[in-house]
């Protein structure tokens, strides 16, 4: 079918103010923050704005009907191709479905359509004294259908987990058209173990099993009083073994983030103000909870990782708080400072691995950089073993980009040499497809029979989290 078809097809579902397919809104759609989309265009042959059930579902039903395939985007701030079209056919942007249905206090669960951006289902909620927890670095532009299908977490995913831990129940438009309510059609419970859990099953599916429409979250009560501390390592090995020295000492931090020499060397060139110590790591530790229970927990963490560090700062002012923090707030745009003319890319950034492998890990990435002579910058979510890596390139040489290309590779090889993830929180889209038979094996063969089940067709977002035509030897 060609475009000009497909788009009075979608004009007459939707009306032409839900339908794009100037060739210059086409290329917005064309790519996403990730390194590959910069380098290739996923030009879709038309967008659409659905924003009831009913338009998803007639959409779906088309789609299904005719074989073309549909990419469900939200806000379009991910890092693996997973919302452009690699195989063009329909866009379907959810991010201007706005709606927070209800805020149901009574059972501390709130309805929200797709594209409810999550900094402000946050702000709405603050009203009521309650948060949904899960914090990821864009909360200002994602959208919570983009954070279910991903799965996504953030800063704060050591205390409060990753997005599945709220979802209750959600509403999806499946391939063919047909509309299912996950959870309970009238449920409203926080616990229900009736039937197979098809809700998680959908919760980080990346959109390749249906159109999330509507989603019922749990909320928590907002925690009263919050505190950060910094702590200074001459050792990067001290840095993970501090961690694990605070957990045996029966206190779980809100958020435990970690900059490495590579990272303080950054933060400082950009903003020489912030002034961090030179070390080989730094973290910063986030406690939150009741008044009494928050300086209990700071002053104790102080005391357990003391004898490891050059320096310990814990505060609960809400100036100095801030100034501790901003170290931390900075170094993704800093990280390209460590370089005159190199711009940072996102490939290979958002590695897993076990919490006592995250010092031999950093060093392995550096002596990769190294080998592929290209500038890193580490960071992440040590708490949860979480390592973001920032290349630092000229993205206008093809020489350089390949180098890039080649240590993204190998660092995803390496989270799987320990014992890791090629993905902590960013989602494996198109960019990390290639790598499910060698973190999955054999179970990606089962993904591929759910797929194939509700999508027999292959039309939901395809070629994104695994690739199940090339069996469980395509990788090796």
């Amino acid at each position: 079918m060609d475009r000009k078809q497909l788009g009075q097809a979608m004009m007459a579902l939707l009306g032409p103010d839900k339908v794009l397919t100037e060739e210059l809104d086409l290329l917005y759609y064309s790519y996403d923050s990730s390194f590959h989309a910069r380098n290739h265009r996923f030009v879709p042959d038309i967008v659409v704005t659905p924003q009831s059930t009913e338009e998803v579902s007639q959409i779906m039903q088309y789609a299904y009907t005719h074989g073309i395939p549909v990419t469900p985007r939200g806000a379009g701030s991910g890092e693996t191709c997973g919302s452009v079209a690699v195989q063009g056919g329909i866009v379907m942007d959810l991010s201007k479905w706005q709606t927070i249905e209800e805020i149901d206090t009574a059972n501390m669960q709130v309805l929200v359509r797709p594209g409810v951006i999550h900094a402000n289902l946050n702000k709405e909620l603050a009203k009521y004294g309650l948060f949904f927890p899960p914090d990821p670095g864009s909360t200002r532009m994602c959208t919570i259908g983009g954070m279910i299908a991903n799965n996504s977490s953030g800063l704060r995913a050591v205390k409060y987990g990753t997005t599945e831990q709220y979802i209750l129940g959600l509403e999806v438009v499946l391939p063919d058209g047909r509309v299912i309510t996950t959870g309970g059609i009238k449920s409203r419970a926080i616990k229900n173990v009736s039937g197979l859990n098809l809700t998680k099953l959908f919760v980080g599916s990346e959109g390749t099993l249906g159109v999330i429409t509507k989603a019922r979250i749990r909320v928590w009560p907002k925690p009263k009083a919050r505190g950060i501390l910094m702590a200074v390592f001459p050792k990067l090995e001290d840095a993970p073994a501090a961690v694990l020295d605070v957990y045996q000492g029966g206190i779980l931090p809100s958020g435990i983030e970690i900059l490495d020499e590579s990272a303080i060397q950054a933060v400082n060139m950009y903003k020489p103000e912030i002034n961090l110590p030179n070390a080989q790591a730094i973290l910063i530790f986030e406690v939150d909870g009741n008044p009494a229970s928050v300086e209990y927990e700071g002053n104790r963490i102080a005391e357990i990782v003391k004898p490891r560090t050059s320096q310990v700062e814990w505060s609960t002012e809400p100036k100095r708080m801030a100034q501790l923090w901003e170290g931390r707030g900075v170094v993704a745009t800093a990280a390209a400072r460590v370089r005159e003319d190199g711009s940072r890319v996102f490939a290979g950034e958002d590695i897993s691995v076990p919490l006592a492998k995250v010092a031999d890990t950093l060093r392995a990435i550096r002596s990769l950089g190294d080998k592929y002579g290209v500038r890193v910058v580490n960071y992440g979510h040590i708490g949860d073993g979480n390592v973001h890596t920032a290349p630092v390139i000229d993205p206008e040489l093809p020489e350089e980009v390949e180098r890039a290309n080649q240590l993204a590779d190998a660092i995803h090889r390496l989270a799987i040499e320990m014992n890791g993830s090629t993905t902590g929180e960013h989602g494996v889209g198109y960019v990390r497809a290639r790598y499910a038979p060698l973190e999955h094996g054999p179970a990606v063969d089962v993904m591929a029979a759910i797929k194939q089940t509700l999508d027999p067709k292959g039309i939901m977002n395809p070629l994104k989290v695994f690739l199940p035509e090339e069996g469980i030897n395509s990788v090796s």
